[in-house]
């Protein structure tokens, strides 16, 4: 969910492997077998994604899909995971429609959803009786999922939000001038 697909999840699967490391030398099984795994990385593209996770679903003895990392992956790679009875578990899926257990019952997910960050980031604002806010985000899934969450909750709350900055992910740059914005900003 960044702008470098390759550099996010790097520490997840580090500390995946370093996880399936330890349960070998400590001798945890999972039907008598020694846990171990396969890494695909996912180009953010759907039919890859589903591509290369059916082909590795049929070719090797799978009990759980950790990943994918995006969201509009996820939502998809859920179901093939259900209908094979196996758990997906998301390391930085963050759409609140994967929260829903009756479409997605096999889904888990080790980062909160958008909705809950945004309840979080109100009760700071709260604590510190802070009023308003500049929110800056990204221009993909992620970034307007959560610019959304968050103005929804801002609003409900009455916080104001007094700018949306957009981050341009393909130019890498900001669609205004940044220290100027917020500099004059009243926030």
């Amino acid at each position: 969910n960044g702008c470098n697909s390759n550099s996010i999840p790097i520490q997840s699967r580090a500390m995946f492997k370093a996880a399936v490391l330890l349960s070998n030398r400590y001798n945890i099984k999972i039907n008598g077998n020694l846990i171990g795994w396969q890494s695909e990385q996912s180009t953010g593209n759907l039919v890859d994604s589903l591509s290369e996770t059916c082909r590795s679903v049929s070719q090797s003895n799978i009990v759980g899909i950790i990943g994918p990392e995006l969201s509009r992956e996820a939502v998809i790679i859920s179901p093939v995971g259900q209908s094979l009875g196996i758990p997906v578990i998301a390391y930085s899926a963050t759409s609140p429609d994967l929260s829903d257990k009756i479409a997605y019952p096999n889904f888990y997910r080790t980062v909160p959803p958008d909705n809950t960050a945004a309840k979080a980031l109100i009760t700071l604002f709260n604590r510190y009786d802070w009023t308003s806010c500049v929110i800056i985000y990204q221009n993909d899934a992620f970034g307007s999922g959560g610019s959304k969450a968050i103005s929804d909750a801002f609003y409900r709350s009455g916080l104001t939000i007094t700018q949306m900055i957009l981050f341009d992910i393909a130019k890498r740059s900001f669609r205004v001038d940044l220290k100027n914005t917020l500099m004059n900003s009243p926030t």
